[in-house]
């Protein structure tokens, strides 16, 4: 078993990107949902100074077909509503992995946890590698001795980073020639080797203890 939280910049054009973005200081939490055709019900909550300026903002947002404010009280604020926005949905859908719920909302960003066997982690990593948005992995708190951690994709552009030097000090190949050695484009060279590393980094440094070395190279 795997448990992982990622964070991940929002798609463009949503709801939820501009309401996060014009009130950067707010925090959205998604606390439940489900599609329903071309649209999604869901229950959020807000905190915020002033959380019921912010749900109006909401509901005044074309992507808002119905809303409905549950509680404004203590610079929190609960309600549902329906929107025309799915795209969480699809992406979850694509990847095959359920969302876990809560999902945190901040200033264009949004955060989630992901649990579930190495099969499934793979198919999510594999959706992330082709997102044109930045994703980061913040924290990997299980991972059992580390294997089928990376996808396909990253281990192959690891091992090729590997093999052809760039991970060398200093280094024996650039990461354009990387790149061409894989017969893929530097941006999605670029994006597949951090999220590869990240993975691995995160994993080290959230499982098992480890000795220290007691001196960097």
């Amino acid at each position: 078993m795997i448990a992982a939280r990622f964070r991940i910049e929002l798609p463009p054009e949503t709801w939820i990107l501009e309401i996060s973005e014009g009130v950067p200081d707010a925090t959205f939490r998604l606390l439940a949902g489900v599609r329903a055709d071309a649209t999604a019900v869901e229950l959020g909550e807000v905190t915020h100074d002033d959380p019921g300026a912010v749900g109006d903002a909401i509901e005044a947002h074309p992507s808002i077909v119905d809303y409905e404010q549950l509680a404004v009280e203590d610079g929190r604020g609960l309600a549902t509503y329906e929107t025309t926005d799915t795209g969480l949905y699809e992406f979850v859908a694509a990847a095959s992995v359920p969302v876990e719920y809560p999902v945190l909302v901040e200033n264009g960003w949004y955060e989630f946890d992901f649990v579930g066997g190495r099969e499934a982690f793979d198919r999510f990593g594999a959706g992330l590698d082709e997102l044109d948005r930045s994703a980061e992995l913040l924290s990997l708190v299980h991972g059992d001795d580390g294997t089928g951690l990376l996808t396909d994709r990253q281990r192959e552009v690891l091992n090729a980073g590997l093999r052809e030097g760039y991970f060398e000090t200093p280094r024996e190949c650039t990461l354009a020639e990387l790149a061409a050695a894989l017969d893929v484009d530097k941006s999605t060279a670029s994006r597949v080797l951090r999220r590869g590393q990240s993975t691995i980094v995160a994993w080290y440094l959230t499982t098992a203890d480890r000795p220290s070395r007691g001196t960097d190279r």
